[in-house]
């Protein structure tokens, strides 16, 4: 994932399989319509079953699993996207790593992978209520369309701090971001908040 292999016009390719290969893409936006009838699937779903008789809880529980969503956020890019970089002997560590992020460090501003598209996206958001349920029962109905609505935020700010031209309310997003891709792929892994980077040590240097 270092610097040489960027390339700021194309597109990468991670299957040979032509039809693995259509999986890996798709608009933003149609993912988004995807990720947004789920979200308030599962609200209507937890709306449905009375699951507290205080609104306040139940915003409460939202917003705390949208501020989750920040710290998964941070982990996962962290650890998982760049798995390579911590078993650097590994293929295994290299292909999923490169299969799952890789190809967008190499081709930064390649629209068709700055959001999950919708079969993978699909998949992990199974694995995750399936992990929710188990962890909260019922309470997941709340839980999992905050984390949701989370991940549509970031998603948002990512595309946007990948476009040429960033609103001014953005910059610091674009810059934290843009260091992480051209010049500290070891630093600055948040993406909607710079929060966990001041927390654990990863922020870039400040000149």
């Amino acid at each position: 994932m270092g610097e040489s292999k960027i390339k700021n016009e194309g597109q990468g390719r991670i299957f040979k399989n032509p039809l693995l290969e259509y999986m890996t893409k798709a608009p933003a936006p149609v993912s988004a319509t995807i990720y947004i009838t789920i979200l308030f699937g599962l609200l209507l779903m937890g709306y449905s079953r009375h699951l507290t008789s205080s609104l306040w809880v139940g915003v409460g529980i939202y917003l705390g699993a949208m501020f989750f969503w920040t710290f998964f956020e941070y982990l996962f890019h962290r650890y998982i996207n760049h798995l390579d970089e911590y078993f650097p002997d590994s293929k295994w560590a290299y292909q999923i790593a490169h299969t799952i992020h890789g190809v967008h460090h190499e081709y930064p501003r390649d629209k068709e992978r700055l959001m999950m598209p919708p079969i993978p996206g699909l998949m992990i958001v199974t694995a995750l209520y399936l992990g929710f349920w188990l962890v909260l029962g019922e309470w997941v109905y709340l839980f999992m369309p905050g984390f949701m609505t989370g991940y549509l935020i970031y998603a948002s700010v990512h595309i946007v701090v990948h476009k040429r031209h960033v609103p001014s309310f953005l910059k610091t997003q674009y810059r934290h971001h843009a260091l992480h891709h051209y010049k500290y792929p070891e630093k600055a892994f948040g993406v909607s908040t710079t929060f966990w980077d001041r927390v654990f040590g990863t922020m870039p240097p400040e000149n």
